[in-house]
């Protein structure tokens, strides 16, 4: 098989999240256990950090690879989902894993895997271990999939975990509160392994779920709202992005070994050229100036909404995938921005009729387009020198964008 097909056989054999939602989430790692026990377990073979949380986990996961990068270690680097490219998922100091170990493991290993009906984030999970045990990495920076307790990368044991933070989100699969939910993520932390908390002070029944838990386990844990560190140019530019900076240089202090001070500012002043990190606060053209955002949730537009609130000539292209809180989040939305509303090419995605049924019972006003080319061609074609067009709402959303720039 060429890549190509390679791939669309994974979209086609395994069931795909990011296509299809809750028909692709298998809950349970025992498919899992048993793959890593065919590979002979390819995570124990390099040191891994753990990042968890229900925004921000992606960025955080990004820094630290280019932080110990910087510091001259061969680092790896699991990510999803991607936006582009299957294999932005799986990077060795920011280089993608090659199109032909993809086709390799899919060939090589398809009857192992397919009696045991992996779903496609266990299969990429068990072709990302074993990439980096066969690249001899240092270490790995593994973002968590989804939760935590039953995510399948929860079978690493690492040097550090990192929890950025909790809103609601997915609440189908992991609870109807932050208490919940936080009790799922919590399920990363290890017996006697340390653990930086991004956010929790101000919801103190979710810090008591992650203190809790850490007194069980025996894990130092460190809330990094209480900590000092230095102001560092960061190169992601969203307001969120302030918490994932003290996240990450929390996470840094508290790793069991040293990374220079000039290691962490290079690899946060260089984090998308060094770990190729797309779709944050991402300026892709100047005139007009257009941003995409892969902020997809309340969480992530209490902060989005704030900065684009300040742009005075705004146009937004945006659409939203059916099983998230669709009218929290258009209530966050800018109300002085024109509107392009459109959807994405996933199964999941809202239809854009009906999601600009939605927005303009929450006060917005646009048009529907077919898909995210034509809204944001049409986004182009209202907009001067001095517009600001944003793509988002969902990560896929962005996805087709930058899809069309490739």
């Amino acid at each position: 098989m060429t890549y190509k097909e390679t791939i669309q056989y994974l979209y086609d054999s395994v069931p795909m999240f990011q296509n299809l939602g809750a028909g692709a989430y298998k809950e349970g790692l025992s498919t899992t256990h048993c793959l890593d026990e065919y590979f002979q377990h390819p995570h124990r073979r390099f040191k891994t950090i753990h990042v968890a949380g229900t925004n921000g986990k992606g960025s955080v996961s990004h820094t630290l690879a280019a932080i110990l990068q910087s510091e001259g270690y061969r680092v790896g680097l699991y990510t999803s989902p991607h936006l582009v490219d299957f294999r932005e998922r799986i990077r060795v100091n920011g280089e993608m894993v090659n199109e032909q170990y993809v086709v390799d493991f899919v060939e090589q290993y398809r009857p192992v895997f397919e009696p045991l009906r992996p779903s496609f984030f266990e299969l990429a999970t068990a072709m990302a271990f074993k990439y980096f045990a066969d690249q001899k990495v240092d270490i790995a920076v593994i973002e968590v999939g989804l939760g935590g307790r039953l995510d399948c990368t929860n079978i690493i044991t690492p040097e550090l975990a990192v929890i950025t933070n909790i809103s609601l989100d997915h609440t189908q699969f992991l609870g109807d509160s932050v208490e919940k939910i936080a009790a799922e993520k919590a399920g990363i932390i290890k017996p006697h392994v340390p653990v930086v908390i991004g956010e929790c002070v101000g919801t103190p029944t979710v810090r008591a779920v992650f203190e809790t838990k850490a007194k069980e386990q025996g894990a130092p844990i460190f809330l990094a709202e209480q900590e000092v560190h230095p102001q560092r140019e960061f190169e992601l530019k969203g307001c969120y992005q302030e918490c994932n900076a003290r996240t990450i240089q929390s996470a840094v202090s508290h790793l069991p070994f040293c990374v220079s001070d000039e290691a962490i500012a290079d690899g946060m002043a260089h984090v998308c050229q060094l770990t190729g990190l797309m779709g944050r606060w991402q300026q892709t053209e100047t005139s007009p100036r257009v941003i995409c955002d892969t902020g997809h949730n309340s969480g992530g537009w209490e902060y989005l909404g704030r900065q684009l609130a300040e742009i005075p000539d705004l146009r937004m292209v945006v659409g939203m995938v059916s099983d998230k809180d669709v009218r929290h989040v258009l209530g966050l939305m800018p109300r002085h921005a024109h509107y392009f509303f459109t959807s994405a090419s996933v199964t999941r995605a809202m239809p854009a009729d009906e999601f600009a049924t939605f927005a303009r019972e929450a006060g917005l006003e646009g048009e529907v387009y077919p898909d995210v080319k034509t809204a944001v061609d049409a986004a182009r074609r209202t907009a001067d020198a001095s517009t600001t067009i944003f793509v988002g709402g969902s990560t896929f959303i962005v996805a087709d964008y930058l899809a069309t720039r490739q």
